[in-house]
């Protein structure tokens, strides 16, 4: 994808320095308290949280004090890490304003969506949510949240790299914004398949655009459907457990995530449905 790599947003609120202090006491989050807060954003939430207390449990990091042994001054991975880190948040910022503006060129009356990055946990108004939850949207103050620990956990352990691939998500979480502002959400992250396939179909649509205004490049589209199969509700449950329940569903199965962003990326959001 074709970016400003020296991008600087006014919609991000950089809140990584908090680190979750405070979130979880002196001791970090058990893994029942974890488990219940990813609980409430569905089966990716679950599977990312067993995830993460499994590598928190290896390391020995403390999930809210911040307070891991890492030692960054002796370390020289750490320049390169926040290097990585620096790169990520312009092209946060990048893909963020942009898809804002796709909207606001297409759709009367809207309002920019905000994003804010956090590090292990974060307060929003919709509550206390971890890493583990994943990147979500909540309604209540119109935010995006997101941890960038999650694109490596979603090129490692979903098989899904690229930029293409980051850029989806945060258009997805911008989707949500759309459907909030048109009166589709609830009070709360939404744990509905037509809401969340809406939502891809709307980062497709915003995918046609930045394809017309040049800044998609050649294997960009194949990596946001790649992107959108593996974190399919189906693909998910199967990694994880072996088998799938389609009854616990809240995102849509691989096909139908993969398909919507498709669609979207045909149509433009005219075939997603957004009055």
């Amino acid at each position: 994808m074709r970016w400003d790599r020296d991008y600087d947003s006014p919609n991000v609120e950089d809140r990584r320095a908090e680190g979750g202090a405070g979130l979880g006491g002196g001791g970090g989050v058990p893994l029942w308290g974890l488990l219940a807060i990813a609980g409430r954003f569905g089966w990716k939430g679950v599977v990312i949280a067993l995830i993460v207390v499994g590598f928190l449990s290896y390391s020995g990091s403390n999930l809210c004090s911040g307070s891991g042994t890492y030692d960054r001054a002796v370390d020289p991975r750490s320049v390169a890490t926040e290097r990585a880190d620096s790169d990520l948040t312009h092209f946060v910022g990048f893909v963020l304003d942009d898809v804002n503006r796709t909207w606001s060129d297409q759709l009367p009356g809207y309002e920019d969506a905000r994003l804010v990055l956090f590090r292990n946990a974060i307060r929003s108004a919709c509550g206390t949510a971890t890493t583990a939850v994943g990147p979500f949207y909540c309604p209540l103050d119109r935010k995006v949240y997101i941890d960038l620990a999650f694109y490596d956990e979603l090129r490692r352990r979903f098989g899904a790299p690229g930029d293409f691939a980051q850029a989806y998500v945060i258009a997805h979480e911008v989707g949500h914004h759309v459907q909030n502002l048109r009166g589709l959400l609830g009070r709360g992250e939404v744990s509905s398949v037509p809401i969340e396939l809406q939502a891809d179909c709307l980062a497709g649509a915003w995918g046609r655009s930045a394809d017309a205004r040049g800044l998609v490049e050649v294997g960009d589209v194949d990596e946001a459907l790649h992107a959108a199969a593996q974190i399919g509700d189906d693909t998910i449950q199967r990694k994880a457990t072996g088998h799938v329940q389609p009854e616990t569903f809240t995102h849509g199965t691989a096909a139908q995530r993969s398909g919507s962003f498709r669609r979207g990326y045909q149509g433009g959001a005219a075939a997603c449905d957004i009055r």
